[in-house]
């Protein structure tokens, strides 16, 4: 069965589907229109109760959330993108939680505001305090960077960490200011996997 991953632009789907085009995995991309509001149709809700992405169906069944997602594509697909060490795969889970809990959360509170408040002033302070935590992940990020992939040798979490260098600019963080994390973003764009999902995107 081909893999389907359902997807919407600029959103944190684009690191699954990064990971499936270098594991040469054989899938399908279901694009939904957030501005339209797909997310949140009867038919994509009966795939993805959440009405979030990515989503991924497989032969096995339906996965959610990015993580779990990732690391199903490490274990399964040719190439392995799974670090080969137990600390190495530690420190790989290291970062992707923390992209999944802390940055992409910050990330979030510019324009998802209504996740957590109701009052349209908290969404605003919300946004206002945007780049100044995005900052804050990005030194963070920045400093725990050894070498040229986050793991030692490149995985599931590199795409997931392109992904959110993608989304420092516009959360009023110039990547340039991160000369690791912006040297990361150029090596990973210049793998061809990466550059064909990109134009995509």
């Amino acid at each position: 069965m081909t893999l389907t991953l359902h997807l919407a632009p600029g959103t944190i789907a684009l690191a699954v589907h990064a990971a499936l085009e270098e594991a040469g995995a054989e899938y399908e991309l279901r694009w939904l229109d957030f501005t339209a509001a797909e997310q949140t149709s009867d038919a994509y809700l009966a795939i993805n109760p959440k009405g979030r992405v990515p989503t991924l169906v497989t032969a096995e069944g339906t996965l959610t959330e990015t993580i779990a997602i990732l690391e199903w594509i490490a274990e399964t697909q040719a190439p392995p993108l799974m670090p080969d060490t137990a600390w190495a795969r530690a420190r790989m889970r290291e970062t992707m939680t923390y992209l999944a809990s802390t940055a992409h959360v910050n990330h979030a509170h510019k324009m998802r505001g209504h996740r957590w408040a109701d009052d349209p002033a908290a969404h605003a302070a919300m946004r206002a305090k945007v780049p100044e935590t995005m900052a804050a992940s990005a030194r963070w990020l920045e400093d725990r960077m050894e070498g040229d992939w986050v793991a030692g040798s490149f995985s599931v979490a590199d795409p997931y960490l392109w992904v959110i260098t993608r989304w420092l600019d516009g959360d009023g963080v110039p990547l340039a200011d991160y000369p690791r994390l912006h040297a990361f973003r150029e090596r990973i764009e210049a793998r061809p996997a990466v550059a064909r999902v990109a134009a995509q995107h």
